[in-house]
């Protein structure tokens, strides 16, 4: 494989124009591609298979008044006032009558005449119902909806919104989180590198390939339904992968420059040896997210793809057009830069990273940790086994109106319709009494539902000759465990609720939905688990050689996953975070942990791989293990930790948002790559491969003699090609 890369490498720095002018044209394409669709990303999550979309297919066949989003509009008069005195009832009914003369909404229920009006008096819940799914709610009929509630506004009302769609519902992208981190990255390559184009580098290269892949999304999102997350996943595996890789072969390539090679032969070299490690790591990234479709959830396996897509466009550019840049280059990689008070020290500290890198930080951290490799190794897992204690009360659900922050309208909505009504009524369900065939029968099915333990209310909303909807109100809130408990009660006791009417209940709606999704999510981590590790494994297999090193990667990658999800636990769902990030504790979100599983267990393979590889090349020079693991990584943890770094920051900077749902991704995606960076690959890996010694790389000899070596050290290609020195110039003529 180095060679092929050599060679790929070695074309594109010759032929940088064109590879350059071919990028920029794929950007450009791209970019008017993305425009030209109209594509938008919504939060719609289909869940084949499940008794709520069956619900939800049944609606749009039998009861398609019901099958279109909703809006729940709250009106509440002020303290003390009540919402059916004038003036406010006046304006809540103009409100409603400019309601029902909304684009795309079909019909509106009057809370005065559909009791629903608060007990207490100041609260009335209006539903809007549309005519098409959430997603096909365009943006001017949400626009319409709140002027037309303006009357009741100007009342004295105060007027909210919830359901599946509301003004304001689509996440709305914010560049602050990108910018947020480029400057962090660019800060951070600048101290490692101590060079403005050394360090510009990478983010340029980065930048366009997120470009690239985002334009490709939006314009998919034209024909295909995009979780909003998805555009926020990409973006931040496509910016921090993308510098990572640059960075891993620029690394190498300076430190060729630095130890007298051409620019070609040092260019070429850097992606033919660094860039194999960049291959295998991009790859175990990319078969971990596209193992996300194995769960069988549209819009998380939708987000594994753009996130894959992100990664691959990634790899290609730090292989081709990273190469193309070093030769517009030249030499002012090395270029330094000076500071008054510490004139030439960038240079210095470089120079002695590349001809004595046994003196560098990392190499004295390594060191260390070879030498007191049984405390490290004890202290290591004890630190990731406390912070992984939290994880065993997580509590799955999806994002609700209780979870956001006390200034968006659901929130509001939320909590005024709780304190008025009760949590329930934030998530009615629908029960579906399907070959009905009376007034008597749908009786007898109201009478059981109103029976069932943790049900508040239970009511008719829509009656057809053969085709019953029930709204059930539970005692408790959309993402209240006992909620779950009342959905599967209901489905467990089918039976009793049908009687002897013999019609089909079940139960549906969109808190029913969110239940499924949890479930389903749940059942099948087991299996992505067991089908990612097994693929990563057998790849890691093939990459080293052995299987001691895939299966030390898996349990390191375990530990601080395990990590990663305890810190976010104790963090947003019990609260101990509330105050740092102004967030409202709430349940882990139901695809957090699989996600973290495919995401952390891709970029852990990442710092597998750079550090291991390291740590091998070193091995096949001097035969020495331990000596190997000392050198090999103290080599590698320069870059590593700048790597981490860049990665750490870009995840930080998404939970400077409002969305709680992107806060608990980028906190999780944050935590867990410095647990596994500088805890488990700087730490636990060196310390477990100084105690193993060479017997970690043992292989059966029927596995030398039919498995292919990649040659991911690169030393087939050290060995054939002898790059030489640039000659030093001349001496000037007096």
């Amino acid at each position: 494989m180095s060679t092929y890369l050599f060679r790929l490498s070695r074309f594109s720095f010759r032929r940088r124009r064109l590879v350059l002018a071919l990028w920029l044209l794929a950007a450009v394409g791209a970019i008017l591609l993305g425009q030209l669709s109209g594509g938008k990303t919504n939060d719609n999550f289909t869940i084949p298979g499940t008794e709520s979309q069956h619900v939800s297919d049944l609606l749009v066949k039998k009861v398609p008044a019901l099958s279109g989003a909703q809006t729940q509009v709250v009106f509440a008069a002020p303290v003390g006032s009540n919402i059916s005195a004038e003036p406010y009832k006046s304006g809540v009914e103009a409100a409603l009558a400019n309601l029902k003369k909304v684009p795309q909404v079909v019909s509106v229920s009057d809370p005065y005449t559909a009791h629903a009006v608060s007990p207490d008096g100041r609260v009335a819940l209006g539903q809007v119902q549309y005519s098409v799914a959430a997603a096909q709610v365009k943006d001017a009929s949400l626009d319409d909806v709140k002027t037309a509630v303006k009357p009741a506004q100007q009342a004295g009302v105060q007027v909210e919104y919830s359901g599946s769609v509301y003004p304001g519902w689509r996440l709305v992208p914010s560049e602050a989180p990108e910018l947020i981190g480029l400057v962090i990255a660019f800060v951070i390559l600048v101290i490692t590198f101590g060079a403005l184009v050394t360090a510009g580098l990478p983010i340029l290269t980065a930048i366009i390939g997120v470009v690239i892949t985002l334009m490709g999304v939006t314009a998919v999102a034209a024909v295909v339904d995009i979780a909003s997350a998805s555009t926020t996943v990409a973006i931040m595996l496509g910016l921090s992968c993308g510098i990572d890789y640059g960075l891993f072969i620029l690394s190498r390539h300076r430190n060729n420059l630095l130890n007298g090679l051409s620019v070609e032969d040092s260019a070429a070299l850097a992606a033919g040896t660094a860039g194999s490690s960049v291959v295998f790591a991009a790859l175990t990234v990319i078969i971990a997210l596209c193992g996300l479709s194995v769960v069988g959830i549209p819009f998380l396996t939708v987000m594994g793809l753009s996130a894959a897509a992100a990664v691959l466009m990634a790899m290609l550019i730090a292989l081709t057009l990273l190469p193309a840049m070093l030769g517009f280059a030249g030499h002012k990689v090395t270029k330094f830069i000076d500071t008054p008070l510490r004139r030439g020290h960038h240079e210095q500290v470089a120079t002695i990273g590349a001809t004595a890198p046994q003196r560098t930080f990392g190499a004295r951290w390594a060191r260390f940790v070879v030498r007191f490799r049984v405390p490290m190794l004890i202290a290591g897992v004890a630190f990731l086994v406390v912070l992984a204690i939290p994880y065993w009360s997580m509590q799955l659900g999806l994002p609700s109106g209780s979870s956001k922050p006390t200034s968006d309208t659901s929130r509001k909505a939320y909590d005024l319709t709780t304190a008025s009504f009760g949590a329930g009524f934030n998530g009615p369900l629908l029960v579906v009494a399907d070959g009905i065939s009376g007034s008597a029968d749908t009786q007898q099915i109201l009478d059981r539902l109103e029976k069932v333990p943790g049900v508040d209310t239970a009511s008719v909303a829509v009656q057809t000759p053969q085709t019953v909807v029930f709204r059930l109100i539970p005692k408790t809130g959309p993402n209240d465990p006992a909620t779950a408990d009342l959905v599967h009660g209901i489905r467990n006791q089918r039976a009793a609720v049908e009687g002897s009417t013999g019609a089909t209940v079940l139960v549906g709606g969109t808190t029913a939905s969110n239940i499924d999704v949890s479930s389903k999510l749940n059942s099948a981590l087991p299996v992505f688990l067991v089908v990612v590790v097994g693929l990563a494994f057998i790849l890691l297999t093939f990459a080293f050689r052995t299987i001691l090193v895939p299966i030390k990667s898996i349990i390191g990658f375990l530990l601080s996953v395990l990590a990663a999800l305890g810190a976010q636990v104790a963090i947003f769902q019990w609260g101990w975070g509330r105050h740092i990030f102004g967030i409202t504790p709430s349940e882990t979100i139901s695809f957090l942990p699989i996600l973290m599983l495919a995401i952390i267990f891709g970029l852990s393979s990442d710092y597998e791989v750079f550090v291991v590889s390291r740590i091998k090349e070193e091995f096949s020079k001097s035969d020495d293990a331990r000596g190997a693991v000392e050198s090999g990584t103290g080599l590698a943890a320069r870059v590593v930790t700048a790597a981490a770094l860049i990665m750490f920051s870009i995840f930080v900077a998404f939970m400077f948002t409002n969305d709680p749902t992107i806060k608990a991704i980028g906190f999780s995606f944050a935590t867990g790559v410095l647990l596994d960076a500088f805890v488990v690959r700087l730490t636990l890996v060196p310390a477990v491969m100084a105690i193993i010694r060479s017997k970690l790389w043992y292989h059966p000899q029927w596995f030398a003699k039919y498995v292919p070596d990649p040659d991911i050290e690169g030393n087939r290609l050290q060995e054939t090609f002898h790059p030489v020195p640039e000659a030093a110039p001349a001496p000037p003529t007096a």
